[in-house]
């Protein structure tokens, strides 16, 4: 059998032959006299072994080791570990669909897609124009692109539903534009740090966006005396989770 051949027996292309010869997946077999490659059954089975350990989902270095393997142990533990693969793809695209119906159920806003989480606690959230509260949603939702926690935005729930919160954003944005050593600068910050309740830092995942470089970029999204009063509350929060954990 010619190369057209072996592949149209087999069900692939010319082309996967010669790929599977070039990176000595599929033995190639002498060529005759006039330059033809000549494949025998043997050749078919081989190549046919692979389309099927392909089409399971193997790459082709699992490939490789399966047909290096004739007694069958090798293919075993592959498969054991393809199982265990698409699971975990089961289960992320179970995820995924979750989401989906979570922005399906309610109305889509610019901000979409968001985790069900962080939508539910921007629901709870009481309706405000204040400059600081927007500021607050946008880095809420960077950081559900980007590290994300569900149990973070569950426990920042019991936060956003206390009307005080409208209270601190004010006095917030009412230091735009002030000084760092404005002495409401401290005050705010005492106050916003002891209403973030335990089960927050608790929920909060180890190595962090803070400890990424998130913190820096944070402050710097403020302005200085607001920056101030998020970089004490940061401060403090740091110091009650080292209490927690020791």
């Amino acid at each position: 059998m010619r190369i057209g051949e072996i592949a149209a027996l087999v069900g692939v292309t010319s082309r996967a032959v010669r790929h599977y010869h070039h990176i000595g997946l599929l033995p190639e077999p002498l060529r005759r006299a006039n330059g033809y490659r000549v494949y025998g059954i043997r050749d078919a089975v081989v190549l046919a072994r692979i389309r099927r350990l392909t089409e399971l989902g193997l790459a082709l270095d699992e490939v490789r080791d399966v047909l290096a393997d004739d007694s069958g142990r090798e293919l075993a533990e592959v498969l054991r570990e393809l199982d265990a693969d698409l699971a975990r793809q089961e289960h992320e695209l179970r995820r995924r669909r979750e989401v989906l119906a979570g922005l399906l159920e309610g109305p889509l806003t610019p901000d979409a897609p968001l985790s069900p989480a962080l939508a539910e606690l921007l629901r709870a959230a009481p309706a405000t124009a204040s400059p600081a509260a927007a500021k607050d949603r946008e880095h809420l939702i960077l950081l559900d692109s980007t590290v994300g926690s569900d149990a973070v935005f569950a426990a920042l729930r019991h936060i956003a539903e206390d009307p005080a919160v409208l209270s601190a954003y004010g006095r917030l944005d009412e230091l735009d534009g002030a000084a760092t050593d404005d002495p409401r600068v401290a005050a705010l910050a005492d106050e916003l740090a002891a209403a973030v309740p335990d089960a927050v830092l608790a929920a909060i995942p180890d190595g962090g966006p803070v400890a990424t470089g998130f913190g820096e970029a944070l402050l710097a999204d403020y302005p200085p005396a607001q920056a101030e009063v998020v970089r004490r509350v940061m401060a403090r929060l740091a110091v009650r989770m080292r209490e927690r954990a020791s």
